[in-house]
């Protein structure tokens, strides 16, 4: 979260997922490395333990070795095995095989000279001199697992420690690696935002010229390149729309009204018929209903228009457009290439483009998403590929 709230713009879910996953594989990483680190510490603490505990051990072997010999001497009247309160022991002959034991824990390590086994330290002596035939004596003690508290609260501490180090070292890197997109961005936007603003004065001109032209009192050849203009200069303005609502989303204000959704579609519907007609694509406004509904007239607008735009542009030629009224819901369903359903649930993120030939910018379904979420419309989206698909929003 620390670092999409660094970023300065608003950056794309498939951006925001990336950053996640990056975030997420390093700190992984950092806790794998953390980890080894951690069993090299324990692994080095529990040596220095044994390597002091060595010299008591080694004591309490040559005080049992004196016994073990004192016993070899007497063996006539001295049988019994020595007890001592301070250490538990065992011998074992050359081959390995336990002569007498006292030992809690049985495992023996013979390769090593002093291990863990488990709650207790182990210490192997090999005397010089084989009384009662020992090769091998083996001293145990309690294992009062102090060294392993002190070493776990150093793991804790160092170890988180250790984690917001590298987690901060990551989120440099991780700033610096995406410093290059962050300016390209920034750039782009900024190119939008003035290109946009160039374009109002010219578009805005031509769309009104347009419509104060009487076709009807000219030849039918200059009508028809008067068509051709109009339908350019209507692309050309909705894009320039949708641009406009992208850059300055935020800053709009919403004028909610009582909306007569019905009437706001056919003129929606009234407004497209010419660039429909270019493609020779038959749109219908079918009106079942007259709902109302309290929502922003530019808004509700903007949200039918890339909806009809998109079933117009990704339809085929003589293909047909049906945008019916009901009383919770208004549809838009075309006869055109369609889509994949595993690809429906990514129609909304921006930019993203299913058909490089049909144009745009990938951006009109974003836009109606976001309309859809302010005034929590449900959206439905149906499609069979070279069938059709079929928009469905209701409220």
């Amino acid at each position: 979260m620390l670092v999409l709230k660094s970023l300065d713009i608003n950056l794309l879910k498939r951006e925001k997922t990336t950053l996640f996953s990056f975030l997420a594989l390093y700190s992984f990483l950092t806790i794998i490395i953390i980890s080894i680190v951690s069993f090299l510490y324990y692994d080095f603490k529990k040596e220095i333990m044994l390597q002091e505990k060595r010299e008591l051990l080694h004591s309490y072997s040559n005080d049992l070795a004196m016994i073990l010999k004192y016993m070899h001497i007497n063996f006539d009247t001295q049988r019994y095995y020595p007890r001592d309160g301070r250490f538990n022991s065992a011998i074992y002959d050359s081959d390995k095989q336990q002569i007498f034991s006292l030992l809690k824990n049985k495992r023996i390590e013979f390769d090593k000279v002093s291990y863990i086994a488990d709650d207790k330290i182990h210490y192997i002596a090999r005397p010089e001199s084989h009384y009662l035939g020992t090769k091998y004596m083996i001293i145990e003690i309690d294992d009062d697992k102090l060294w392993l508290i002190d070493l776990k609260q150093n793991i804790m501490i160092y170890g988180f420690l250790a984690f917001l180090f590298m987690f901060g070292i990551g989120y440099f890197l991780l700033n610096l690696f995406l410093r290059p997109l962050k300016d390209a961005l920034m750039l782009l936007d900024r190119f939008i935002k003035d290109t946009t603003h160039e374009l109002n004065t010219p578009v805005s001109t031509i769309v009104t010229n347009m419509e104060m032209i009487d076709t009807d009192t000219i030849d039918e050849k200059t009508a028809k390149k008067i068509k051709r203009i109009d339908i350019g200069a209507k692309t050309i303005s909705n894009i320039y729309q949708d641009l406009t609502y992208l850059t300055l989303n935020n800053k709009i204000i919403s004028q909610d009204e009582s909306l007569d959704i019905a009437k706001t579609a056919q003129q929606r519907v009234e407004y497209f018929k010419t660039i429909a007609q270019g493609k020779m694509v038959d749109i219908r406004l079918e009106i079942n209903d007259h709902p109302v509904l309290v929502i922003d007239k530019n808004k509700f607008s903007k949200l039918l228009d890339n909806l009809i735009s998109n079933a117009i542009k990704y339809n085929k030629i003589k293909g047909t457009i049906r945008v019916s009224v009901n009383s919770n819901n208004i549809t838009v369903q075309d006869t055109g290439i369609g889509i994949e359903k595993e690809k429906i649930s990514r129609m909304f993120e921006r930019y993203t483009r299913f058909n490089k030939s049909a144009g745009g910018f990938g951006i009109g379904l974003s836009i109606v998403s976001i309309i859809c979420d302010e005034y929590n419309l449900d959206i439905n989206i149906e499609s069979e590929l070279k069938k059709g698909t079929k928009v469905t929003v209701s409220w």
